[in-house]
C-alpha cells in the first residue's frame, strides 16, 4: 500500500523537485510503455520545435495541452509512443547563419562552399537543445527524446516525399495559385511565423491613386446609363498593381451614383461612378454640387450633378476597357475586365470601388476567383506561367511601357536611382 507525503507548508518548487525524482528514480514514463506493449497503439510525433531559439513559456503552455492527451489515451488502454522531433529547415535559420557569417545567399559556392554553408546551418539549428532537453524534463513532459526525429535527416525528408507520391496517386494534389508574401533577398516565399519576425512590419506612408476604367457600351450598361461616356473611379494604396488588374469590386448593397462633372486638368465632361456616400469625400473643397450646365472653364469651383443612383448588385457583370493593355491573361482573357461583387468592399475610404488584381492579395486572389475572373499570368521564358511580379523588391514593372504613362521601371520614388529620378521616371 503505497503512502503519500504531508506537507506542513505548500512547498510548491519543492513538490515539484521530489515528483520529478520520483519519476526518474522509478522510470516512470517507461513503466507506462511497458504495461501497454501488447495494448493497441496510439501514435504522437511531436511537432518539432526548432532548436536554434531558446523555448518560452508559450512552449510550455503547448506542450502541456499536448501532454494532457498523450495521458489521457495512455489511461484509456492505448500504448501511447511519443516521439520528439527537431524542425532545423525554415529561413529564420538560414539568416541567422548568413548574419553570423557576414554572408548573402549570393556568396554561396563563391567565398563559402555549400557543403560549409549546410554544416554550419546543421550546427546552429541545434546550439539549444540541450537547454530544451531540459526543459523538457523540468516540466514532467512525456516524450521520447533519445531517438528524435531531425527534418534535416533525409529518412523525413524521404518521408514527407513518399507521403506526397501517395497523396498525388490518390488524385488529391493539384496545381493551382497561391497568394503569398515573397523575400527578394532570400529569394523564396515567407510564412507565416517569419512575417511575426521582430521589425518585419513597420509604418511607412505611401501614396494612393485614384484610376479611371472606361466602362464598354453593351446592353446592360446601356440599359442602366444609355449610350454615354462612364468610367469606374477606383481606388488603390498599390499603384505598382494596376498593370495586373483584371477585375473591379464593389459592394452589392452599396448605393452608387452616376456623376456628370468636369475634369479639374482639362475642363472636358466626364461621366463617373463611386459610391454615393463618398462623393463629398471623393471631389472635395474644389468641387461643388451643382448645375453642370452653368459651367465655365477656369472656374474656381467645379459643379458635379448626381444623374442617376444604382446599387453594387446592378453594376455586377459590367465590361470595361483594360487600363494597361500591353499583355492579356494567358487564360480565359474574355472573363476578365468586368465588374465582381465582394462583401469587404467598405465606404470608409477611396471610391467604393476597389481595382482588383488576383495576383496580389488573398482578398483579390479569392473574390476574382469566385466570379471566375482569371489572374494576369504570363509566361516566362521557360513558359512557366508567373505572375507580373517584381522579384528584385524595388516595386518595378520590368514589362512596363512608357506609352500608357508610368515609365519602364515604374513604382516608388525611393527605389528609383538617381539616374531614373532624373528621366522623371
Amino acid at each position: 500500500m503505497s503512502t503519500f507525503p504531508e506537507y506542513a507548508n505548500l512547498d510548491l518548487a519543492g513538490i515539484h523537485k521530489a515528483v520529478l525524482a520520483k519519476w526518474k528514480q522509478s522510470h516512470l514514463f517507461e513503466q507506462t510503455l511497458a504495461a501497454r506493449k501488447d495494448a493497441e497503439p496510439w501514435i504522437f510525433f511531436e511537432g518539432p520545435p526548432s532548436a536554434n531559439g531558446l523555448p518560452g513559456i508559450h512552449h510550455v503552455m503547448g506542450r502541456s495541452l499536448k501532454d494532457v492527451f498523450c495521458r489521457y489515451k495512455t489511461q484509456k488502454g492505448y500504448l501511447v509512443d511519443r516521439k520528439a522531433g527537431w524542425d532545423t529547415h525554415g529561413l529564420p535559420v538560414e539568416l541567422g547563419v548568413e548574419k553570423e557569417l557576414g554572408i548573402t545567399k549570393e556568396d554561396i559556392g563563391k567565398s563559402i562552399t555549400v557543403e560549409e554553408y549546410n554544416d554550419a546551418c546543421r550546427t546552429a539549428v541545434m546550439r539549444y537543445t540541450g537547454i530544451w532537453k531540459d526543459l523538457t524534463d523540468q516540466m514532467g513532459y512525456w516524450v521520447d527524446m533519445d531517438k528524435p526525429y531531425v527534418t534535416y535527416e533525409s529518412k523525413y525528408m524521404e518521408s514527407v516525399w513518399w507521403l506526397l507520391a501517395q497523396l498525388y496517386k490518390k488524385g488529391l494534389i493539384y496545381k493551382g495559385y497561391t497568394i503569398q508574401p515573397y523575400s527578394p533577398k532570400a529569394g523564396t516565399g515567407l510564412s507565416s511565423h517569419e512575417l511575426n519576425q521582430p521589425g518585419c512590419y513597420q509604418d511607412v506612408k505611401d501614396n494612393t491613386v485614384v484610376a479611371q476604367f472606361k466602362m464598354i457600351n453593351n446592353g446592360q450598361s446601356e440599359a442602366l446609363f444609355g449610350a454615354a461616356t462612364v468610367h469606374f473611379l477606383a481606388w488603390t494604396t498599390t499603384p505598382w498593381t494596376l498593370p495586373s488588374n483584371t477585375a473591379l469590386t464593389v459592394g452589392p448593397k452599396i448605393e452608387y451614383s452616376l456623376v456628370h462633372t468636369f475634369n479639374q486638368y482639362t475642363h472636358e465632361p466626364v461621366s463617373i461612378i463611386a459610391a454615393t456616400p463618398l462623393l463629398g469625400k471623393l471631389f472635395g473643397k474644389k468641387f461643388v454640387e451643382g448645375d453642370t450646365a452653368t459651367y465655365e472653364a477656369g472656374a474656381k469651383k467645379i459643379p458635379y450633378q448626381i444623374e442617376k443612383t444604382v446599387t453594387g448588385a446592378d453594376l455586377v457583370g459590367l465590361k470595361y476597357e483594360q487600363l494597361m493593355p500591353y499583355a492579356l491573361p494567358n487564360e480565359r482573357p474574355e472573363d476578365a475586365f468586368r465588374v465582381i461583387p465582394g462583401d469587404f468592399v467598405t465606404t470608409e475610404d477611396g471610391t467604393g470601388i476597389v481595382h482588383t488584381a488576383p495576383t496580389f492579395g488573398a482578398d483579390d486572389a479569392k473574390v476574382a476567383a469566385d466570379a471566375g475572373v482569371p489572374p494576369l499570368l504570363v509566361k516566362d521564358e521557360q513558359g512557366n506561367l508567373v505572375p507580373l511580379v517584381d522579384l528584385r523588391g524595388k516595386f518595378r514593372s520590368e514589362l512596363a511601357d512608357p506609352v500608357f504613362g508610368f515609365g519602364q521601371e515604374y513604382i516608388k520614388a525611393e527605389y528609383l536611382t538617381d539616374e531614373e529620378k532624373a528621366r522623371n521616371w
